[in-house]
């Protein structure tokens, strides 16, 4: 941990404060709770926690970089999607986690650039901090569309429309389950006291159970082969998908995140799970350090989310590549506009959808899901090509 730069004091200090508020809850709860709920404080405590505590997050001067930090042709492409959708449904939108919004101002600029802004755009965002920075982006970038703007506390009773939702999957808690010789065992969080007689967090399991044992149970997880075999388990993202699914009348979810399908995410040789933490743009992969302070993230099981999407009643109406979704929603067209190509900006913005679309960067990591209910016409992000994908 050596490599990675020191937190200001009063960065420590907050961290310090929700290390306190986590210990409580392990001794209250009996001396041990699931990670899920560790991550949860981590990421989401009041006024504490990673989204929650107003710490820069997004960009260069944060903790990571997402599509729409690159450039805003990653929007512009996208719009070509969320535009589709909203003619077979209604002229709506709500984008879950929406960042700095930039991403919001680039589809609502794109969007009434090709005629069809948005007669509301929702932000479902729980971060006061994030709101604020949220406010002042689209004031800024598009400040003739930011009345069409609300923001959301919770999912909506009924909803018309198009709901996106970018590196939202990733963050939401995860089980972590391990497979051993002797048995299927939940890893969670206690406290334990060090050699110098410092109490500090580590790691303990105890027996599967419940719903995690029974979901955990029906993976067929492969065989250990150097002790134990270590792994993620996204019951919350299940549970949102399948709550949007009684909200969303018609329309379609577009739903972008790294991951696997169920096949690729739980081989042999990923015996040590997924899970990473970022800080200032270093992944490493000790979530008990300086909580709150880092970002924790785990890829995500697309079978699985498919698979609650159709439980809830919803079509599973594409998967693939960031890449080639990008590629049918006309990213190169969105490029081409940028002027010549000799340009110094349209180099930019051409190295920008290099990023987003190569196999070594994140056109193959990443991928889109689309679930629907009510639209029968083929959804273009996923008209051509890319066939080795499947669920």
């Amino acid at each position: 941990m050596s490599a990675l730069p020191q937190p200001s004091a009063d960065a420590l200090t907050q961290s310090a404060r929700l290390l306190e508020r986590i210990e409580a809850e392990i001794e209250t709860a009996g001396g041990w709770i699931p990670f899920s709920r560790y991550m949860e404080l981590a990421l989401y405590a009041p006024g504490l926690g990673y989204y929650s505590g107003g710490a820069r997050k997004f960009g260069p001067g944060g903790d990571f970089i997402t599509a729409p930090e690159l450039t805003p042709l990653f929007g512009q492409a996208l719009a070509a999607q969320v535009e589709q959708v909203m003619c077979a449904s209604e002229a709506e939108v709500i984008e879950v986690g929406a960042g700095t919004g930039l991403l919001a101002a680039d589809l609502l600029l794109e969007l009434e650039h090709r005629g069809r802004a948005p007669e509301r755009y929702g932000i479902l965002e729980l971060s006061g901090e994030l709101r604020a920075r949220q406010f002042d982006t689209l004031a800024a970038k598009a400040p003739h569309l930011a009345g069409r703007v609300h923001w959301l506390d919770a999912l909506p009773d009924t909803f018309c429309g198009v709901v996106v939702a970018n590196e939202v999957l990733d963050v939401m808690p995860v089980h972590l389950i391990v497979s051993r010789a002797d048995g299927l065992f939940e890893r969670g969080v206690a406290m334990a006291q060090d050699d110098a007689g410092v109490r500090r967090l580590c790691w303990a399991d105890t027996p599967a159970q419940g719903a995690v044992a029974e979901a955990a149970g029906a993976l067929a997880l492969p065989a250990p082969q150097q002790g134990e075999y270590v792994t993620e388990l996204n019951l919350a993202g299940g549970a949102w998908v399948s709550a949007w699914a009684q909200s969303l009348v018609r329309g379609a979810m577009i739903l972008i995140d790294y991951g696997y399908p169920r096949a690729e995410y739980y081989l042999p040789s990923r015996a040590s799970g997924t899970l990473l933490c970022y800080y200032r743009h270093h992944a490493h992969g000790d979530p008990f350090l300086w909580p709150g302070l880092n970002d924790i993230t785990a890829f995500v099981d697309f079978t699985a989310v498919a698979e609650a999407g159709f439980a809830a009643g919803l079509d599973v109406q594409g998967y693939t590549t960031q890449a080639q979704f990008l590629f049918n929603c006309g990213v190169l067209d969105c490029l081409a506009r940028r002027g010549p190509q000799e340009s110094a900006d349209y180099i930019r913005a051409a190295r920008a959808v290099q990023r987003l679309t190569t196999p070594q960067e994140m056109g193959e990591l990443f991928k889109v899901l689309a679930l629907s209910r009510g639209i029968d016409t083929p959804l273009l992000g996923f008209a051509r090509g890319d066939r080795l994908h499947t669920l």
